[in-house]
């Protein structure tokens, strides 16, 4: 699939109004209804639209604290990494997790209440985790600025499978 401006145009509005009415979306891009509403879903079907979802205010929530730690395993087995992951998926707390390269195995992006809630999350989760030699914890001090929203090239030919 290749992206068109009007394509381009739908997923900047989606991106930053994520709850437009397809009518109010095929206004702001200047299509008719029903064909907002086809490239929309060639869009979803195509993978380039992945999920729709509502951003909450971590504050809001009692999750004001955002800690980063980099995960290091004691072996690279691929059993090992296929344990780790499906098990870190399943803690609640833990909103990304990336495999990296360099010295870290892993760095995840955990969400607590404050600094006991993140030892009692360290101790009695990560530090059990299948495969777990050490854990770097750095604590986020304020978030400058975060983005949702991604920039969408000129052009792009959308891979067959995304």
């Amino acid at each position: 699939m290749r992206l068109d401006s009007v394509d381009i145009s739908i997923l900047t509005e989606l991106q930053e109004r994520g709850r437009l009415t397809n009518a109010e979306l095929a206004e702001r891009v200047g299509l008719s209804a029903s064909a907002c509403h086809r490239r929309v879903k060639a869009l979803e079907q195509a993978g380039v639209i992945d999920r729709y979802v509502a951003i909450l205010s971590e504050k809001a929530l009692g999750r004001g604290i955002t800690v980063y730690v980099q995960v290091t395993l004691d072996n690279q087995k691929r059993e090992t990494l296929v344990a780790f992951e499906g098990a870190v998926e399943d803690v609640p707390e833990v909103m990304e997790c990336y495999l990296m390269s360099g010295e870290a195995d892993y760095l995840i992006r955990v969400l607590v209440r404050d600094a006991n809630d993140y030892e009692r999350v360290h101790r009695e989760v990560l530090s059990g985790l299948p495969g777990v030699a050490r854990l770097h914890s750095s604590f986020s001090i304020r978030r400058v600025f975060s983005r949702t929203a991604m920039p969408v090239p000129d052009t792009v030919d959308v891979p067959e499978e995304v």
